[in-house]
Order: structure tokens, then C-alpha cells, then sequence
């Protein structure tokens, strides 16, 4: 740990980037806000579909019903 003392007071205004996001106040952004209890909601929700819909159209015949495409599609260009 250093032994740098801690200022006493915050900078008027922050000049540096590290400067504005420590004076950030973030917690109130979140309590306050509506966006980020609805993006959380959402996210939960959605996930299971998104794992299903990548589960479909990972399928093994799938795959290989559009390797097969693919080869017919390249077979007719050359």
C-alpha cells in the first residue's frame, strides 16, 4: 500500500480523464435511471432465447444442410 495521503477535498474541476471518472457518480446513475433496471430485466429474459435460437441454428443437420448449399453454390460458379 502507498502512504500518499489522500486529498482533502475534489478538484474543482476535473481535468483529466481519471479525474472525471473517479468524480463520476455512478451509483446515482444507476439507483436514478430507469434504463438500467430495464437493461438487466431484459437481458435475463432475452438470454434463454438467444441460446435456443443459437442451439437451432447450430444443429448438427443444420450444419450440414448448409455446408451442402454451400457446396452446390460453388460447385455452379466454377
Amino acid at each position: 500500500m502507498s502512504d500518499a495521503p489522500v486529498p482533502g477535498r475534489p478538484m474543482k474541476y476535473p481535468y483529466t480523464f481519471s479525474a472525471k471518472v473517479a468524480q463520476f457518480p455512478l451509483k446515482f446513475h444507476i439507483q436514478k435511471q430507469w434504463i438500467w433496471r430495464y437493461w438487466a430485466f431484459a437481458l435475463v429474459l432475452s438470454t434463454p432465447v438467444f441460446y435456443k435460437i443459437h442451439k437451432m441454428a447450430n444443429s448438427p443437420e443444420n450444419v450440414s444442410k448448409w455446408a451442402e448449399i454451400r457446396r452446390k453454390e460453388a460447385a455452379e460458379h466454377h
